[in-house]
C-alpha cells in the first residue's frame, strides 16, 4: 500500500517587490524530505515548482494552472471528459483532476475499442501483411510498401486520432488520488509551455499496429509508435512528479515472435525532444518498461537542439527497465539521488544499460544508487552511442561508491572511451544526499501518493 503523506503548514505568501511569490515548501514527513509538498493550505492541484528545484525552475519558472479560475477547474473520469477538458483549457490557467482510471481505448461513449476495431474498413490484416512482408519472400532491402502497409497507416491513424491528446499551456494536470490513472493513452506536452503533471500513473501506450522495418538492425524490428508522455517541439517549462509510468498491464514479454523479433508494442515512456527545454521529474517510478527517457531524438542538430533539452531528472525510483535511463542527445542532463534496481536475468524486461552518451550529451550523473543483480556486470551502466564525455560522481553500485566511467572505460575499447565532462557543474538543485541513503530514502516515496484538496 502506498503511503500518504499529510501537507505541513504553509506561511503565508509574501509580497516582494511587487510580485507574489510562495516561498520555499515545508518539507513533508517521509522517508526524504520532498521538495515539491506544499500544505493542506495549498491543495495539490494549486501548488507550484519551487525556485532551485531543477531546470524547470529556470527562466519563467513553472506553475502550470495554479492561478485558475473556478470555471477553469475540471474533474473527469471519461476519455471522453479528459479531451473535452484539454481542448477548451486554450491558454489560460487550468486545472485537470482525473478520478479513477481512464481508459484512451474507448469510444465517446464509452465503448471498449479494440485493435480490429481501429483496423475496420482499411482492409488491413495482420496475417496478410505478414505474409507480405516475410523477409524470406520480401527481402529485407527496403522498408514494406505496398496495400497492407497502407492499410497499416490507415488504421494507425485511426488509433492515433483516439489515444492521442495535447496538454495545453499553463495547465496542471493532477490525479485526484493516489489510485488516479490513465491507460492506454499517448499525452503530449506540444509546443506548449509551463505544464504541470503531478500524481497519476501512466499505463500502457500500447501500439495496435506495430511498422515492420527489415532495414532497422541486422534482423530487422517492429518499431510502435506511442510515448506515455511525449515533451516535444520546443516545449518549455514542464515538471513531471509523482507519478508512475509502466507498461502495466500489458507487458513486453507477453508479446509474440514475427520474423523471429519481438512484436514490440510500447515505445518510450517520456522522451524530452524537439528543442523542449527546461524540463524537471522528480519523484516518479518507472518499472517494466524497456525504452524509458528519450532526450534527443537524432544525431541531427537541424531540429534546434543544441542549448536545449536541459533536464534535471531526481529522486525517481527505475525498476525492471531496460534502457535509456537517460539516453542523451545535446542536453545538459542533471541526473541525482535515483534509485535503479535492476531486472535479474530472465527478467521480462532484459537489461540493456542505463545511461546513454550521445552526440553532444553533457549527462552529470551523482549520487545515485544501483542494484544489481549476479551477473550484471557494473560496466555496463554506461554506454556510448557516439558521445564523447560524461561525468559520473560518487554512485554506488550495490552500496559502494564506484567511478561507473572508469569502470566503463575499463571495459571499453580505447576508441570508444569516454572523457570526463569537466564543461558545467549543476546547481539548480534540492538537498543531494549520499548515494549509499537513497535506497532508503526513496523507500515509500515515488509514485502517486497524494489526495487533491479538493473533492469531487
Amino acid at each position: 500500500m502506498r503511503k500518504h503523506f499529510k501537507y505541513l503548514a504553509l506561511p503565508a505568501v509574501l509580497a516582494v517587490a511587487g510580485a507574489m511569490i510562495i516561498p520555499p515548501a515545508v518539507a513533508a514527513p517521509g522517508p526524504v524530505a520532498d521538495a515539491s509538498a506544499q500544505t493542506a493550505q495549498t491543495p495539490l492541484e494549486r501548488q507550484v515548482l519551487a525556485p532551485g528545484n531543477g531546470w524547470a525552475s529556470a527562466g519563467s519558472g513553472t506553475t502550470g494552472g495554479s492561478a485558475a479560475a473556478g470555471a477553469n477547474v475540471h474533474d473527469v473520469s471519461t476519455r471522453a471528459e479528459l479531451q473535452a477538458a484539454l481542448a477548451s483549457a486554450g491558454s489560460l490557467p487550468s486545472i485537470i483532476r482525473v478520478h479513477g482510471t481512464i481508459h484512451a481505448n474507448t469510444a465517446l461513449d464509452g465503448t471498449v475499442l479494440r485493435c480490429e476495431d481501429y483496423a475496420a474498413g482499411t482492409g488491413y490484416s495482420l496475417e496478410q501483411y505478414l505474409t507480405d512482408f516475410d523477409p524470406a519472400t520480401y527481402g529485407t532491402g527496403q522498408e514494406p510498401e505496398g496495400t497492407q502497409e497502407t492499410a497499416r497507416r490507415a488504421a494507425a491513424d485511426n488509433q492515433a486520432k483516439t489515444i492521442r491528446m495535447d496538454i495545453p499551456s499553463n495547465t496542471t494536470l493532477v490525479g485526484a488520488t493516489p489510485e488516479s490513472a490513465i491507460e492506454g493513452a499517448a499525452l503530449r506536452i506540444n509546443g506548449a509551455s509551463n505544464v504541470i503533471v503531478r500524481n497519476l500513473a501512466f499505463r500502457d501506450a500500447h501500439d495496435c499496429f506495430p511498422a515492420w522495418d527489415p532495414t532497422d538492425g541486422a534482423e530487422g524490428n517492429w518499431n510502435s509508435e506511442y510515448d506515455l508522455l511525449q515533451v516535444i517541439n520546443k516545449a518549455t517549462n514542464v515538471w513531471i512528479d509523482h507519478s508512475e509510468f509502466t507498461d502495466a498491464p500489458n507487458f513486453d514479454d507477453k508479446q509474440p515472435l514475427y520474423f523471429g523479433r519481438p512484436y514490440q508494442v510500447h515505445d518510450g515512456a517520456v522522451d524530452v525532444t524537439n528543442g523542449s527545454d527546461l524540463v524537471t521529474m522528480s519523484f516518479n517510478r518507472f518499472a517494466d518498461h524497456d525504452k524509458l527517457l528519450l532526450i534527443g531524438s537524432t544525431d541531427s542538430a537541424t531540429r534546434g537542439d543544441p542549448g536545449k533539452l536541459r533536464v534535471t531528472i531526481h529522486h525517481n525510483v527505475f525498476e525492471n527497465i531496460g534502457q535509456r535511463a537517460p539516453r542523451v542527445r545535446y542536453g545538459h542532463v542533471d541526473l541525482y539521488n535515483n534509485l535503479f534496481k535492476v531486472g535479474a536475468a530472465g527478467s521480462p524486461v532484459p537489461y540493456v544499460y542505463t545511461l546513454g552518451a550521445g552526440v553532444e550529451s553533457h549527462l552529470y550523473a551523482e549520487a545515485n544508487a544501483f542494484v544489481l543483480p549476479q551477473g550484471i556486470d557494473p560496466a555496463g551502466i554506461v554506454a556510448r552511442y557516439k558521445g564523447s564525455t560524461i561525468a559520473t560522481v560518487k554512485n554506488a553500485v550495490n552500496g559502494k561508491i564506484m567511478d561507473l566511467r572508469a569502470a566503463y572505460n575499463a571495459a571499453a575499447t580505447a576508441e570508444n572511451h569516454l572523457a570526463e565532462d569537466t564543461s558545467w557543474v549543476p546547481t539548480l538543485r534540492t538537498k543531494v544526499h549520499p548515494a549509499q541513503a537513497v535506497p532508503g530514502l526513496l523507500n515509500g516515496a515515488t509514485g502517486p501518493i497524494y489526495t487533491a484538496g479538493d473533492s469531487r
